[in-house]
């Protein structure tokens, strides 16, 4: 049951000071006297603070004495560019309090909130275990949503590899887009394992026997996010080689018909220096030479492309 809202940062302590209360705290982009104030409430490590204030922080699990300090990470991708956009979202955890700190406006409290709404009460009864719950449920799922779209572009990037007009360029950097974005996610949700895996672990203490098959589930989606980015990036470079494999055919093809037509046009060029001979031949100076020699030209080329064409060389 929701009690109080708004409620100022230095009358956390005093909301604790309740039985049975649970706070959730969320800290947008704060400054150093923010969370100096929150320190003393809760009584925070300097090193879980100065990570929190930190930038670029790997996905971990920090455990201290008497809280824990998690360093994730929210995802979006632009599917007009294919870049993926990152920002940083730490949280403290105490026995009855979560503190959220976003660093960034990537996570929406909106969505959070309501996934805490439309769990049932019994799941809610769970304290901080729940509320963290509906904070990594929210991160893994987007992961999914970026790896869906993810692997759209590259079914898009297969129909352009096998266009019947090459767009080589427009392949490569499409490519080298997705392997980008697909290698910043990884960076993400490869850590995110062992973060869900360390919360499920008994002796921290956090989930409970009811919550135990809610991170079950978030620990699978964990593995199929990740799992699926991996094979993503192989497809990608599968992209690029098969891209390689078309254009060396592509220059093979070409290099076999301008063969071709230079074999044409060596027997042409023997036949009309043939008759360009200073010295006297059947038909030299009369009219019949003349035709002969056009109809043979004309014969030998059609002959040679014939046989080229049935060959496969043209």
């Amino acid at each position: 049951m929701l009690v109080e809202e708004g409620f100022d940062v230095d009358r956390v302590s005093e909301l604790l000071a309740q039985d049975g209360t649970v706070v959730w705290l969320d800290l947008e982009r704060p400054g150093p006297q923010d969370l100096q104030t929150i320190t003393e409430e809760l009584g925070l490590h300097p090193l879980a603070v100065e990570d929190a204030m930190g930038e670029h922080q790997r996905p971990k699990v920090d455990r201290y004495d008497d809280h824990l300090f998690l360093a994730s990470y929210v995802v979006q991708l632009d599917p007009v560019t294919g870049q993926l956009g990152t920002a940083e979202v730490a949280a403290f955890l105490t026995a009855r309090a979560l503190v959220t700190v976003r660093k960034g406006d990537g996570l929406r409290v909106e969505p959070l909130v309501a996934r805490w709404d439309q769990a049932g009460q019994e799941v809610a009864a769970q304290g901080v275990g729940f509320l963290l719950h509906g904070l990594l449920d929210l991160l893994v799922d987007g992961y999914f949503d970026a790896v869906q779209v993810l692997d759209d572009e590259i079914e898009d990037l297969e129909d352009v590899l096998f266009d019947v007009q090459p767009r080589a360029r427009e392949l490569q950097r499409r490519s080298f887009e997705v392997r980008k974005s697909l290698v910043q996610l990884r960076r993400v949700v490869l850590p995110m394992r062992e973060v869900v895996n360390t919360f499920m672990r008994r002796d921290v203490h956090l989930v409970t026997a009811d919550l135990q098959p809610y991170y079950q589930d978030v620990y699978d989606h964990v593995l199929r996010a990740s799992e699926w980015t991996e094979g993503l990036r192989d497809l990608v470079s599968t992209v690029l080689e098969t891209n390689l494999t078309l254009q060396s055919n592509r220059l093979d093809e070409s290099i076999g018909r301008l063969t071709a037509y230079a074999a044409i046009l060596a027997v042409t060029t023997a036949i009309t220096g043939f008759y360009g001979q200073n010295v006297p031949y059947p038909g030299f100076g009369k009219a019949s030479g003349f035709v002969s020699s056009i109809l043979l030209l004309v014969g030998s080329v059609a002959a040679l492309y014939v046989l080229f064409k049935r060959k496969g060389f043209l």
